[in-house]
């Protein structure tokens, strides 16, 4: 029996052919899946009959994390948290990574599946406008408290 694991993928900007193949085994060997129930419709086409699918709702990520940390502790062989575009970048990696701290879980396996950028799908249809150098800040607010980025 595999150990369980928390797998957090980026399932790509909205195109199920920019999903990397990476991901597409996650999503295959899954058990579970977490995410915002948009984003069902791109992963569900790579899912095993039976695969428990759950909605957390838009702008959850905290409950989604939550929630993958329970399904990896009963025991599921693999429990993916979905995002869309690059989990790493502004999305649930870094929450799982903080929330693996807050909870004294270093040992729980978890690993982050990168995605394609939605600003990289954007760059490459527009002509390689980031060719160069570029840097790329967000400002959402959405995880991170204004002043916090204010700074």
């Amino acid at each position: 029996m595999k150990q369980s694991k928390i797998i957090v993928a980026g399932i790509g900007p909205g195109n199920e052919q920019d999903i990397t193949p990476a991901v597409i085994t996650a999503l295959q060997e899954a058990d579970a899946v977490v995410g915002y129930k948009y984003y069902f419709r791109f992963v569900t086409p790579h899912l095993r009959p039976g695969t428990e699918c759950i909605d957390t709702g838009m702008k959850r990520e905290r409950v989604r994390a939550e929630q993958a940390f329970e399904l990896a502790g009963t025991g599921k062989k693999r429990c993916a948290s979905s995002v869309r575009a690059d989990a790493g970048i502004y999305g649930m990696t870094p929450l799982v990574h903080e929330m693996k701290r807050e909870r004294e879980q270093r040992r729980r396996d978890s690993v982050s599946l990168p995605g394609i950028s939605a600003f990289q799908k954007a760059a490459s249809l527009l002509g390689a406008p980031i060719g160069h150098d570029f840097c790329v800040i967000s400002l959402s607010d959405l995880m991170t408290p204004w002043d916090r980025i204010e700074k």
